[in-house]
């Protein structure tokens, strides 16, 4: 199945790294940026790799440096380097520049990892479509409070659309997933549910959480319905019937495209 929710932990918590593993969220992801003082950077690297560790690395488990480009990200990427089992997924934070990718390539040499972007800068708007493209890059994230705060918008929906969409289109350019920011109002679940709706139709493939109330939302309105999955076979099988052809189903026009986005639906649904 797609992966559909990511649950941010912070570093600094490390009681609560199980907690989080266990709650059902398709990537953990333990956060060494922002939810992290400076004071509390080393001790925090230390306890998440350590868990990591602890728990195999799998990949599920992915883990939030510094920047790239920062002392912090440094350190985070040669303690990484260092670690016998570390994560196999790495997110970077307000990465802008797609020459930041070649130099953890030269950085990271025979290690293969998993990298996912944060696009949270205006600069990194403009390069996203490069940066989805880079070696290693398996998903995108918006960062939209880093972003609205630097363009100066609030973080209402219509500000941010056309930031939204772009990052859509350059993650189908690079063939890969696209997550949109979490909610920071973890009471409004009904203003999670539409925003998250709303995601899910113009193009993400899933949304980050910051708490763990947050996924079951998130997972339910990224899972295709029974109703969805159906009619997704239906189209598929009709197309083969008219041998690759154009193709009549309930009096609507099926070809390509419209079974691309049936495909779509099954790869989503783990079928």
């Amino acid at each position: 199945m797609a992966e559909r929710s990511l649950l941010f932990v912070p570093g600094s918590r490390p009681e609560r790294f199980g907690k989080a593993l266990a709650a059902g969220a398709d990537i953990t992801c333990i956060d060494l940026e922002d939810s992290v003082a400076p004071a509390g950077k080393e001790g925090a690297r230390v306890a998440a790799l350590a868990f990591i560790a602890e728990k195999g690395a799998p990949d599920h488990l992915w883990l939030r440096i510094n920047p790239v480009r920062s002392k912090a990200g440094l350190a985070d990427l040669l303690a990484v380097l260092d670690s016998a089992a570390g994560p196999r997924t790495l997110m970077l934070p307000k990465l802008s520049d797609p020459s930041d990718l070649d130099f953890l390539a030269e950085l990271l040499g025979d290690r293969s990892l998993s990298l996912v972007p944060l696009i949270e800068t205006a600069a990194g708007l403009r390069q996203a479509a490069s940066i989805a493209r880079g070696l290693h890059v398996t998903a995108l994230l918006f960062g939209a409070v880093d972003f609205a705060a630097e363009l100066g918008c609030t973080l209402d929906w219509e500000p941010l659309l056309f930031a939204r969409s772009s990052l859509v289109a350059a993650a189908a350019e690079g063939g890969i997933g696209l997550f949109d920011v979490p909610s920071i109002d973890v009471a409004d679940m009904e203003g999670l549910r539409s925003s998250t709706q709303r995601a899910k139709a113009l193009g993400f493939t899933g949304r980050a959480c910051i708490h763990p109330s947050q996924v079951a939302v998130v997972n339910e309105v990224f899972t295709p319905s029974q109703a969805d999955i159906d009619r997704a076979h239906r189209v598929v099988d009709s197309f083969a019937q008219a041998g690759g052809g154009v193709a009549l189903l309930d009096g609507k026009l099926i070809e390509m495209p419209v079974v691309r986005a049936a495909r779509r639906v099954l790869a989503a649904a783990g079928r």
